[in-house]
């Protein structure tokens, strides 16, 4: 079974969540705001794909973020950052057991079936 990461308010996740359902394929949703996020979970993620990937730079939380977080970023400091602002994650996130799958393309998730 795949799981969908995100935030249930998001939009890009509720068409994701959408895409699955429609197409009949199993997933359970994991929230950052209520089932939480760990360092497990993240480095699960930068395990598979590319930190800078995950990292949304065009996200509100990253317009928000001082100068000073923005600079010097490299894995370990994004890793903090994500953890203390899991919005700064692209959204959705679906771990697929073999892969994991950033933001939602429909051609993509086509692929799933």
């Amino acid at each position: 079974m795949y799981t969908l990461y995100g935030i249930k308010n998001c939009d890009t996740v509720r068409k994701a969540r959408k895409w699955l359902e429609e197409n009949g394929i199993d997933y359970q949703f994991h929230d950052y705001r209520t089932d939480g996020l760990n360092i497990a979970l993240l480095d699960k993620f930068t395990s598979k794909a590319d930190w800078e990937k995950l990292l949304n730079k065009r996200s509100i939380s990253w317009k928000q973020l001082d100068n000073d977080n923005k600079t010097d970023l490299n894995e370990a400091k994004a890793t903090a950052l994500m953890l203390e602002t899991p919005t700064l994650i692209k959204r959705p996130v679906l771990d697929t057991g073999d892969q994991i799958l950033i933001g939602f393309k429909p051609e993509i998730y086509q692929q799933l079936q």
